[in-house]
């Protein structure tokens, strides 16, 4: 769900003052599986994925505008049949042209269901989706490519889509579309211990819970090439810990801060003018996995949301870093309404007491979520808001780190209530929804599915004017206040930081280091 931004190009490297052979180490959590960009959907592993790939188009950092990145031009009459054309002379990190089957084949992988990719949802708009991934998760595909995909070229390929998808050419920037070489497919394993990308950063080595090192691919060919010779993401399980290295100067990036760095302003007097800041797109919820026995009741859920005094916390504990939250849709997001979550995103304890009561619920309530990244503060008073105002033992269970709490949550293993956070993958309202909270979408943790909302997520998809289909994904996302399938809490402002070891740095729309942007002081 993260996405490297194009810019900061410009720049050279042998600049006065920046040392273009010099080391950046930026903050991470343990992937939760192989850097392969069809199975990467989570920010643990999308830092090292987004550097080693590059996708057709690139996003602005400030706002998530797209431009034309390994694309040469990207044309459709009716939104539906796409014309796509590559630039010549890229190359893999094994030195191999990058061509269009290289996008055709990495699609078609993703999208196969036996292949089990994270991502491969994101290509049920192309013709043929269904199959090579049935929605019977269990039965055997139909084929192993989809028919909507079209090599014209060795630098041309077309995509016929289902229907009109207004969103499409957006989508395209994100990591899942990415290219894989020829030698990925004669040895997936292989392939996975020692990925080749197309991106500006090629791989060294990845240690389990400790770091993923990157290397300048200086063959690059992207306009957002970097300016430093070596990446290096240290894996933390304390967010704490990788802040006092940033203020120490022995890390050099963090996207996100602390929360008790950011009590009284202290990150402002740590960091100075090295404090980042950035308009982010992106939303916390708290989910309620429909699977977990005596959780799939909405009176239980209307009287959790009621218990969460978001506005007490957001100021205290969060140090007003974060807002809260009235829907699943965050502001900055063109189709946003506020309010939609009405009544229920509004602290009433009284109120919650009675829905509660109406619940019938006995036991327990739980709060699952891995507990480094600065996550487990927020959600423990999460947790004593809804014990004060419910009167029931509410407890924040924490995963070692990130990677162990996506195993527990892909496998459905979740016991209880759980973190949800989400940053746009690319710049749109279906985006917050359809991965979501569309039946069997790929990041639908709650296994939640309503028909109607099915319904018109599927219009919307299909209508080709954007403004018309806006339209219908607010009236889809309004259809989620009468469910709740998963309670809104709050928005992050963002705010990062950079160490004295580097002289500039910037922070994206989607909470990302812009690696582009970073010079390391000479």
């Amino acid at each position: 769900m993260t996405l490297t931004a194009c810019g900061g190009g410009g720049a050279k490297d042998s600049a006065a003052g920046e040392n273009p052979d010099g080391t950046v180490s930026i903050y991470g959590t343990e992937p939760k599986s192989a850097l392969l960009p069809g199975d990467t959907t989570e920010a643990g592993g999308s830092k090292a994925v987004d550097g080693l790939y590059s996708r057709l188009v690139a996003f602005k950092p400030e706002d998530g505008s797209t431009s034309n990145l390994m694309a040469e031009s990207i044309t459709s009459s009716d939104a539906k049949v796409y014309d796509i054309k590559i630039k010549s002379g890229w190359k893999f990190h094994d030195g191999t042209e990058v061509k269009a089957k290289n996008f055709v084949d990495a699609w078609n992988y993703a999208a196969y269901s036996p292949n089990a990719q994270q991502a491969g949802s994101f290509f049920a708009q192309i013709q043929g989706y269904d199959d090579v991934h049935p929605a019977d998760e269990a039965a055997k595909p139909a084929t192993d490519k989809m028919s909507g995909l079209e090599v014209v070229g060795d630098y041309e390929f077309k995509v016929t889509l289902k229907g009109a998808f207004s969103v499409f050419t957006s989508q395209l920037g994100y990591h899942p579309f990415s290219p894989l070489p020829d030698v990925f497919f004669t040895d997936p394993k292989a392939f996975e211990a020692k990925p080749i990308g197309n991106g500006p950063l090629k791989f060294v080595s990845r240690t389990p819970n400790a770091s993923i090192k990157l290397e300048r691919f200086d063959d690059y060919k992207g306009e957002d090439k970097v300016h430093f010779k070596t990446l290096d993401i240290k894996i933390y399980s304390s967010q704490e810990t990788a802040y006092q290295d940033l203020v120490a100067g022995k890390l050099d990036f963090m996207e996100a801060l602390p929360p008790s760095a950011k009590i009284g302003g202290k990150h402002k007097a740590d960091l100075g003018d090295r404090v980042l800041n950035a308009n982010l797109l992106g939303i916390s919820t708290i989910g309620v996995p429909s699977y977990v026995a005596g959780y799939n009741n909405l009176d239980l859920r209307k009287a959790i949301s009621l218990a969460i005094n978001r506005e007490q916390i957001t100021k205290t504990v969060l140090a007003d870093s974060y807002t809260p939250v009235d829907g699943w849709v965050p502001p900055g997001i063109e189709g946003y309404e506020p309010g939609v979550c009405g009544e229920f995103c509004k602290y009433d304890a009284a109120k919650a007491k009675e829905y509660f009561t109406k619940s019938g619920f006995t036991g327990k309530l739980t709060i699952q979520s891995n507990a480094d990244g600065g996550r487990k503060e927020p959600l423990e008073a999460a947790c004593n808001s809804i014990k004060q105002a419910l009167g029931v033992e509410c407890e924040f269970v924490g995963a070692t780190n990130f990677g162990a709490f996506r195993q527990i949550v892909d496998g459905h293993q979740l016991t209880g209530l759980s973190r949800s956070d989400w940053s746009a993958d690319y710049p749109s309202i279906e985006n917050f929804l359809n991965p979501l909270y569309r039946t069997g979408g790929s990041s639908n943790d709650t296994v939640y599915s309503n028909p109607a909302v099915d319904a018109l997520l599927a219009k919307a998809d299909s209508t080709a004017d954007k403004g018309a289909a806006i339209k219908e994904y607010q009236e889809a996302h309004k259809l989620l206040a009468k469910d709740l399938p998963s309670i809104p809490v709050w928005a992050e402002k963002g705010i990062g930081g950079f160490s004295k070891n580097l002289t500039a740095a910037k922070l994206t729309f989607s909470r990302d280091a812009d690696l582009a942007s970073f010079r390391v002081k000479g």
